[in-house]
C-alpha cells in the first residue's frame, strides 16, 4: 500500500481510523473531509450514530413541521468533537448549499449547516441523499498529515453509495473493503517498527 501524497488535497476523500486509533471519539470512524488545505481540515464522522436523538425528534425541536405528518428517516450522526450543538447536514450535490453556510465540497457532495435545509427535507424539497450530523472533526495547519504518517487514518475514495448508506455500522468495514483490504488483515501495529 502506498502512503498517499500529505500535501495533495484530500477534500472530498473519506478518512477511515486504523484499528490502534487511540482517540475513542475516532476509534472505527469514517470521516467524509469537507475541507482539507495546507492550514486546516475539517470533516464529518459519517458512520457514529447519536443513539438518543432522532431527525424527528429534531425536527419537533425545532418546531419544523413535515409534510403530511410522515417523517423522512434520515440518521443522525456524531459528526466530531468541535461545536457539537451544531448541525450539518451533508448531502448529495442534486441540492446545491445555500448562502454563507453553504459548501461544495465535490461533484458528488455538498454540505449545509442551516435551517434551510431541515425545512427542505421535512418538506419533500430536500436532497435525494442526506444525513445530519451534530459536531466536526477538525484539525489544525500539518496536524491530520502528522495523523496520516503516524498510521492513525486510510485515505479513499467516497461514493455516494457508502457516504450515505444508513446501515452505519457497516460503514468502516466497507471503507476498508473499498481499498481491497479484509479488515481483519489490519493490524494496530501495522507500519510501526
Amino acid at each position: 500500500m502506498t502512503m498517499p501524497d500529505l500535501d495533495h488535497d484530500l477534500t472530498g476523500k473519506l478518512l477511515i481510523a486504523m484499528p490502534g486509533m487511540e482517540d475513542p471519539r475516532f476509534a472505527g470512524a469514517v470521516v467524509l473531509l469537507c475541507v482539507h488545505d495546507p492550514g486546516q481540515a475539517m470533516g464529518l464522522i459519517i458512520n457514529k450514530p447519536i443513539e438518543d436523538i432522532t431527525f424527528t425528534e429534531m425536527m419537533e425541536q425545532l418546531d419544523i413541521p413535515r409534510r403530511g405528518g410522515v417523517a423522512p428517516t434520515l440518521p443522525v450522526c456524531f459528526g466530531g468533537p468541535v461545536e457539537m450543538r451544531r448541525g450539518f447536514v451533508l448531502h448529495s450535490s442534486d441540492y446545491g448549499p445555500r448562502g454563507e453556510d453553504g459548501l461544495r465540497i465535490s461533484p458528488r457532495f455538498a454540505m449545509t449547516a442551516t435551517l434551510d435545509i431541515l425545512e427542505d427535507i421535512a418538506g419533500g424539497r430536500g436532497p435525494h441523499h442526506a444525513l445530519l450530523a451534530l459536531g466536526y472533526a477538525g484539525w489544525g495547519a500539518g496536524q491530520l498529515e502528522a495523523e496520516i504518517a503516524r498510521n492513525d487514518w486510510l485515505t479513499a475514495d467516497a461514493t455516494p453509495e457508502l457516504v450515505f448508506d444508513n446501515r452505519l455500522e457497516r460503514k468502516w468495514e466497507a471503507a476498508i473493503e473499498s481499498l481491497g483490504i479484509h479488515p481483519m488483515a489490519l493490524s494496530s501495529e501495522a507500519g510501526r517498527a
